[in-house]
């Protein structure tokens, strides 16, 4: 302590901090860094400096930023080169790799949200971090500003995580959750999401699961120390979720989420996105609106659960500015925080081996002896039942609704299963299959 407190009286000189982006993260991260100079200054040991802001465009006015007008540049390449400390939040692939790889090249740590450059091109960048002795922060790139990925990599780095599993998109929660309270179909509540502004204009990356892909990676490579890229991780959006969907779950007391979920087991690694169904007692049934949730579960500690904004400007600041003081300490420390952990570099698994409880919902003749061909076939592919609940008749058509639950079985059972039944006469459409978590 009388070391550090040492330094800290003794260091004049301030670091460096170069932003790439001056969107509205990046103008709330340099807000921040101006009001609270002093603080930080304090906690650091030295105060932090903005010495440039790499943007596109140099002639817009960004009065919100707080930055001096004469600190834009477009030159990002030669800012990064001369930084102590690089924070990156322009995101997307390219340029942001080319910079963050130079800026380490020239000593620099790095500080950045990019969760979709994380997923792609995480362990050539950890790599280069690694070799140079500077260090990679990312705690901005999965649920904002929930404390999630120090966690996991510090405070349980005695323990074994077993599975980690979580609503990481706030934007799709936001939209199953007014669905389930109001009963609206999801277009018109993805519209009304563009409106109140949770939802982008093309809002691709959330509803078919993109970005929560992206997330998972990072998640599952942390918390299972395995390289785990995007690729690998199963995705399924929320555009095949119905309203009729939400009813059926809502009679039974689930609840459907978007959630990732990664889990390790004797035979190796999964990670996979998709819509869920889970009860509504559990602690991710009840997350409401665009807030996110994470359920981590160890050997040791058992379960936890991480809860909080995951998105939004000041939320995603805060988690940058964390990351921040974190690599602006341990530059004057002459150090650097704990890298990459890959040495257990398990197998990945395919989504077929995944093991799960699934919803299955048939329209089927409503005459006797349907539900025992249905469960026979259940039963051929070893798949048991949870339980089967017959729906109200629907008069005109001679057809009835059949819902079934199953106990834990692979993906590729239930796959076996559902193409058997379609070929059953007596089923005249699946007209849903929803896994099922948390039961």
């Amino acid at each position: 302590m009388i070391c550090w407190l040492w330094k800290a009286s003794d260091m004049t000189e301030p670091l460096k901090v170069a932003l790439l982006g001056c969107g509205v993260v990046g103008s709330a991260v340099a807000r921040r860094l101006h009001d609270d100079a002093r603080d930080l200054a304090a906690r650091v040991g030295a105060p932090l400096q903005i010495t440039g802001v790499a943007v596109r465009d140099i002639t817009r006015p960004r009065p919100e930023s707080g930055v001096d007008a004469s600190l834009f540049t477009t030159d990002a390449e030669s800012l990064v080169e001369r930084a102590d400390l690089v924070v990156e939040l322009m995101g997307g692939i390219e340029p942001a790799r080319s910079l963050l790889l130079r800026a380490i090249e020239h000593g620099a740590s790095v500080v950045t949200a990019n969760k979709a450059l994380l997923g792609e091109d995480g362990p050539q960048l950890f790599e280069a971090a690694d070799a140079r002795g500077v260090d990679l922060s990312y705690e901005a790139a999965v649920a904002g500003a929930i404390p999630l990925l120090r966690p996991l990599r510090e405070s349980l780095a005695g323990d074994s995580v077993r599975r980690v599993m979580g609503i990481v998109n706030g934007t799709t929660n936001f939209i199953l959750d007014k669905m389930d309270r109001t009963g609206a179909a999801l277009d018109d509540v993805l519209a009304e999401a563009q409106q109140l502004g949770y939802a982008e204009a093309d809002p691709t990356a959330d509803v078919e699961g993109y970005d929560a892909r992206a997330k998972a990676a990072i998640l599952a490579s942390l918390a299972f120390h395995t390289r785990v890229a995007t690729p690998d991780v199963y995705c399924e959006g929320i555009m095949g979720v119905t309203a009729e969907d939400i009813r059926a779950a809502r009679k039974i007391g689930l609840v459907v989420k978007l959630l990732a979920i990664c889990e390790r087991t004797d035979e190796g690694v999964s990670a996979r996105v998709h819509p869920t169904l889970v009860p509504r007692s559990h602690p991710l049934g009840s997350v409401r609106e665009a807030f996110n949730a994470v359920f981590v579960e160890t050997e040791l500690a058992g379960q936890l659960m991480f809860y909080g904004k995951g998105a939004g400007a000041e939320p995603t600041a805060s988690a940058v500015l964390g990351d921040l003081v974190q690599a602006a300490r341990h530059r004057l420390d002459g150090g650097h925080g704990p890298g990459e952990s890959a040495y257990a570099d398990l197998p990945l698994l395919p989504i077929a081996q995944s093991q799960t409880s699934y919803f299955v919902r048939l329209d089927v003749l409503d005459r006797p002896g349907v539900l025992a061909q249905v469960a026979n076939v259940l039963g051929e592919q070893g798949v048991s039942i949870e339980s089967m609940r017959q729906g109200v008749r629907r008069s005109g058509d001679g057809l009835a609704m059949l819902e079934i639950v199953t106990h834990r079985a692979s993906d590729a059972a239930l796959a076996r299963t559902v193409d058997q039944l379609r070929m059953l006469d007596d089923v005249h459409a699946v007209t849903s299959v929803l896994r099922v978590e948390g039961m």
